[in-house]
């Protein structure tokens, strides 16, 4: 069995509400596998014993304009995921619900509704949340929640396209928003989480990050050194928070394998973080053949691991299954 621990989608429903805020294009209606299950299905039936884990697509609901419609939407979207994991539940391991992140009480509410009513394994959240950093104090009754359910928490990079890397323009060039505008974003999200004690206070916390934890893999020792440098500086209180050495705490993040095909990537993040906190993951269905492309390579960079067989099964099945807490 293969569990995709991190691909995405559109139910129906959900779909047709967020056409209404934000375009077709910006609710991927162009992209066919993201809402049409019999599409889904075909290209899910290439490969043998194919199961995903459903979170829902970009843009997150609190990025529309209209944020009268944000909890609504959130509720829509977890109600499609559940119904497509209960009406299915040969092809959905699992649903990741989606918050109302512009309104954390309205958060709080719906996780407790998406858990315990909807039998939703897990939450997903932007990084940055409309241009607030992860550790923002608004932002931890929900990862004190989480914490007690002791389910992960999904982290989505983001970056819009008109946000310059250089003050001298006004938007992005050659789509380094997304390609590296991302990455780096998730990565600026582990710093925050770490240093600003969130991990220290709430150990056990999971957080799943995307594209098998971005920069951080490669350059976690820049991670140390540079809180190294900060503290020569003048900057003590950087690790004020933290008892144990940073790498500790680096190492309590999951990651999953979407970077589209590139073993040596994988085993860079296998080298940081283990086997155990290793998920298969495609970002289905975000590639010119529809999502065929993303879970070929993907299947076969995690096969070309140089790892035994029973790893690679726990990359594919196991872990899910005990992050999830899914059925064996």
């Amino acid at each position: 069995m293969k569990i995709d621990a991190f691909c995405h989608i559109q139910p129906m429903k959900y779909l047709e509400a967020l056409r209404k805020e934000v375009g077709p294009a910006a609710s991927f209606e162009t992209l066919p596998s993201m809402y049409d299950l019999d599409v889904r299905f075909r290209l899910m039936d290439k490969f043998e014993d194919l199961m995903q884990v459903l979170t829902i697509s970009m843009p997150a609901p609190e990025n529309i304009k209209n944020k009268k419609k944000v909890v609504d939407l959130a509720r829509l979207a977890n109600d499609g995921l559940a119904e497509l994991v209960n009406k299915y539940p040969d092809r959905f391991a699992a649903g990741i619900a989606c918050l109302p992140m512009n309104d954390i009480d309205a958060a709080l509410v719906e996780v407790d509704r998406a858990i315990k009513d909807l039998k939703l394994r897990g939450v997903q959240i932007s990084t940055p949340i409309l241009d607030k950093p992860l550790d923002s104090p608004e932002f931890i009754p929900l990862y004190e929640k989480m914490w007690q359910y002791n389910l992960p928490i999904f982290i989505h990079p983001q970056r819009a396209f008109e946000y310059p890397e250089y003050r001298t323009e006004k938007a992005s060039k050659y789509s380094t928003a997304m390609s590296i505008g991302w990455p780096f974003e998730t990565s600026a999200a582990v710093i925050r989480l770490i240093f600003s004690g969130i991990m220290e206070k709430f150990p056990g916390l999971k957080f799943i990050l995307h594209h098998s934890g971005a920069m951080i893999p490669f350059l976690y020792k820049r991670l140390t050194g540079g809180s190294d440098y900060g503290e020569m500086l003048g900057k003590s209180s950087i690790k004020e928070h933290l008892r144990k050495p940073t790498i500790d705490y680096v190492k309590m993040f999951y990651v999953d394998t979407a970077i589209w095909g590139n073993t040596a990537g994988l085993m860079c993040a296998h080298a940081l973080y283990g086997t155990e906190h290793l998920l298969f993951g495609t970002d289905f269905p975000y590639d010119n053949q529809w999502g065929l492309r993303y879970t070929r390579d993907t299947i076969k960079s995690v096969e070309e691991m140089g790892i035994s067989d029973v790893e690679k099964r726990m990359v594919f099945e196991d872990n899910a299954r005990s992050l999830l807490r899914l059925p064996v």
